[in-house]
């Protein structure tokens, strides 16, 4: 049976530093997803009648990817994929809620 390359690199002393990056890919998986709230401010704080210069589509795609890369994250055990992809998902499905309330209906 043929080892993936973070198998051998896990039981090798190097396995340290695949420890320490998986900490900060989770750290990144945590803060990554954040670069939405600029927009969710917009939306429903500050510019919210330019709701419908948002795509309901293009968000709707987001939150639906995020839920499905989540659900790999859950099923494969890893967290930063879980957790950045489920922050992920959670912010974008405000942004269509916001968009829905705001504008209705676009695309």
């Amino acid at each position: 049976m043929t080892e993936t390359l973070a198998e051998k690199i896990g039981k090798s002393k190097p396995g340290q530093l695949m420890a320490r990056f998986e900490g900060f890919m989770v750290f990144i998986g945590v803060v990554g997803p954040f670069a939405t709230l600029p927009q969710l401010v917009k939306l429903y704080f500050t510019h919210s009648q330019h709701a419908t210069g948002q795509s309901l589509l293009s968000w709707s795609l987001y939150a639906g990817l995020s839920m499905l890369w989540f659900f790999y994250g859950l099923v494969v055990g890893k967290l930063p994929i879980y957790v950045g992809n489920g922050i992920s998902m959670i912010l974008n499905l405000l942004m269509v809620i916001g968009i829905l309330i705001h504008a209705g209906l676009t695309f």
